[in-house]
């Protein structure tokens, strides 16, 4: 496999017709190299538009996923980000990158070994992994600029969101099989709070955030 050619196409095929057109965003999915954070018994989907199965049931998202939520939080250079579910550690560099400092929580302690490794040999040196339970609170460094969780949730954690500084912005993919948005929450003052939801998609479960109940009569 020509890796170049693949990483031009997945750009060009994938992502950049997802209204994917921030160059800086662009730029970093061209140097990051995502095949560096795919475990090695399915490095040939790395650039594959699906999602890439990783130890203990999780994956990492489709690369156009991960370019539009990147680009539509428009994380900036003196930025305190928080990550929830790190997965392979591929979306902490991209993160990484573009912020000052990044925290990152993974509940399964394997994906947080393989993920500090990974990001470790890529020189990214800003982003620190934590094997935690990110459903169970959030780490003392808070508030923070930016907060992503790297999977869907049944609803935006309201808890999440007083963590977010003013100007804050929280993005997650809410709602449930066949219809799931991303969402994108801006802390626009003490008590108030702006969303948008511009666009679709699904992906797996983030582990023990809530599930309201559902009855039927």
């Amino acid at each position: 496999m020509n890796i170049e050619q693949a990483r031009f196409n997945m750009i060009e095929q994938q992502i950049r017709p997802w209204d994917v057109l921030d160059a800086h965003v662009l730029h970093l999915l061209s140097v990051v190299k995502r095949e560096d954070f795919v475990p090695l018994a399915h490095k040939a989907l790395a650039f594959v538009d699906m999602e890439v199965p990783l130890t203990g049931g999780e994956v990492m998202l489709a690369p156009r996923v991960e370019a539009r939520l990147l680009q539509d939080l428009g994380v900036q250079k003196h930025e305190k980000v928080l990550e929830i579910g790190t997965g392979s550690g591929y979306m902490a560099a991209l993160l990484a990158h573009r912020a000052q400092r990044v925290i990152t929580l993974e509940i399964n302690p394997d994906l947080a070994r393989m993920a500090r490794a990974s990001l470790q040999a890529a020189g990214v040196h800003n982003a620190e992994v934590r094997h935690l339970d990110g459903s169970r609170g959030v780490p003392v460094e808070g508030p923070f600029d930016v907060i992503l969780l790297s999977g869907s949730l049944a609803e935006v954690p309201q808890s999440l969101l007083m963590h977010l500084k003013a100007g804050g912005r929280l993005g997650a993919i809410i709602g449930d099989e066949p219809i799931m948005r991303a969402t994108f929450v801006t802390r626009v003052g003490e008590a108030q709070f702006r969303t948008v939801q511009p666009w679709d998609t699904v992906a797996p479960r983030l582990q023990n955030f809530p599930e309201p109940s559902r009855f039927s009569f």
